[in-house]
């Protein structure tokens, strides 16, 4: 049976003519923080490159952009730790599900401190090469639950890759939302042969790797954009809630020289009424209150 295209999976609907969301307490905007936790297989192609091979060729074993993914994991992430726990946020961690094993310290503190764990593949790698979905699917959910002893709600693909059947293969997982398509402001229904999936509103542009290992902006660059990016939905969650998300990797964000801009941002989120920081879970709970009728249609 062929599978449908993402035409098929969701009607268009422009934002305008759907009845507004209302947060409670009258709140105008949830910002939805997300980290991202990895694992860099060194016998494989580095996800990512901060420094390219002197020749333009990739080499194998590429040390030193694994060993610049190492510091996120040994240093970088526990300026996170330090700045979430100060500010009582419990972001959602998009997360390899190797990560438990290999950088079980790290994985154990996001656990302690309360953080939403959301399925991002076994490890790191595009979800087009995986040779069996079904089955790293299938395991990286099993190692999530094991390791916190809650099945996750969400998923992300790395790199946000999908498949055409990867919709069907996560619904029949027991995944509720997925980040992967970036397509509003607020959450949709897509269908799928297995249920309704919803997706959230994850960001490609309120991320640091487009905008730092992509666009090569400067390190206070990241500030500059949420800032715009956040005021203005603030002033639009005053006729309909919002959801401002950021994405942030342990290794380019919790460098020491971009940490204080990350900061910043929470502090200019601070001095604003009515922001909710609610993770991945959170969202979707509240959606689904508001919106019964609609995941009921969409199956």
């Amino acid at each position: 049976m062929p599978h449908m295209i993402p035409r098929e999976r969701a009607d268009f609907s422009a934002i305008v003519d759907r009845p507004p969301l209302r947060l409670p307490g009258g709140a105008r905007v949830i910002f939805w923080t997300i980290v991202n936790l990895e694992v860099w297989d060194i016998g494989k192609p580095m996800a990512r490159q901060v420094l390219p091979a002197p020749t333009g060729v990739p080499m194998l074993p590429d040390v030193p952009n694994w060993s610049w993914h190492e510091y996120g994991m040994r240093v970088g992430v526990w300026r996170f730790f330090d700045l979430f726990r100060r500010l009582g946020i419990k972001p959602t961690l998009s997360i390899n599900a190797r990560v438990c094993e290999d950088y079980a310290r790290v994985a154990e503190e996001a656990k302690r401190e309360g953080w939403e764990f959301m399925g991002h593949s076994y490890e790191q790698g595009p979800i087009h090469n995986e040779g069996n979905q079904a089955a790293m699917i299938a395991r990286s959910m099993g190692i999530l639950e094991q390791f916190t002893g809650k099945r996750p709600v969400g998923w992300l693909g790395p790199g946000l890759t999908e498949t055409y059947e990867t919709p069907e293969l996560l619904a029949a997982a027991g995944v509720k939302y997925i980040g992967d398509w970036v397509h509003d402001d607020e959450p949709t229904v897509i269908r799928t042969e297995k249920g309704p999936l919803v997706t959230l509103p994850y960001s490609v542009e309120l991320n640091d790797i487009p905008m730092m290992l992509v666009q090569h902006h400067e390190s206070d660059y990241l500030l500059k954009r949420t800032i715009d990016q956040f005021d203005r939905l603030y002033a639009e969650g005053a006729d309909r809630a919002k959801i401002c998300s950021l994405a942030i990797h342990p290794y380019i964000s919790g460098q020491p020289h971009r940490i204080k801009y990350l900061e910043a941002i929470y502090d200019h989120v601070a001095r604003h009424d009515g922001v909710l920081h609610w993770n991945g879970e959170q969202i979707l709970d509240w959606y689904l209150a508001q919106t019964g009728a609609t995941m009921k249609a969409a199956e």
